[in-house]
């Protein structure tokens, strides 16, 4: 699929299982709440809140309070929970007064971040269930209801680093 192809579908609003620098997730543009809805769905996830690959480091100083150096660990393999400057920011994607910001350092990252919106990141597997290492291992109940498949190979598998409060925990 062509780079302008994928970010045309983003900002359209349509669900996608793409990889990213540790998993396959499953992603929409945050800022559509029907998009983030389906989503929640599809993962049978209704109540937990999400994060967000975000555009820039801008993104994150602009909506929410920095507790720690991002530079240290953008792009990596780190989800770091920070508390919105609006409690209401996204709250259909987080509702609490935080939310989960993330940039894989991988390729597709790259293309998201150029249609400038916050672009929903969980793992594509359900609650319970192992991380999604490879596409041929996930189900039909899920992929019959996304609306495109980034597939690269196998990743490497282990679910991004959580930085809370500026300290990291192990998932």
């Amino acid at each position: 699929m062509k780079e302008q192809t994928i970010i045309n579908e983003i900002k359209s609003n349509k669900i996608f299982i793409y990889p990213t620098d540790t998993i396959y997730g499953i992603g929409c543009n945050a800022e559509n709440k029907e998009a983030v809805e389906k989503l929640k769905q599809i993962k049978k996830r209704e109540n937990k809140p999400l994060s967000v690959i975000v555009p820039n480091l801008e993104w994150i100083t602009k909506h929410l309070i920095v507790d720690c150096n991002i530079k240290k660990y953008f792009p990596g393999p780190y989800t770091i929970i920070l508390k919105k400057k609006d409690p209401n920011f996204l709250n259909w994607v987080s509702n609490t007064d935080s939310l989960g910001v993330r940039i894989p350092n991988n390729p597709f990252t790259k293309t998201i971040q150029k249609t400038n919106l916050p672009f929903i990141t969980t793992s594509v597997n359900l609650n319970g269930e192992p991380f999604l290492t490879k596409i041929s291992d996930l189900k039909t109940e899920i992929k019959s209801q996304v609306d495109h498949i980034i597939d690269i190979g196998e990743l490497n598998g282990r679910p991004s680093t959580l930085i809370i409060n500026g300290k990291e925990l192990k998932r």
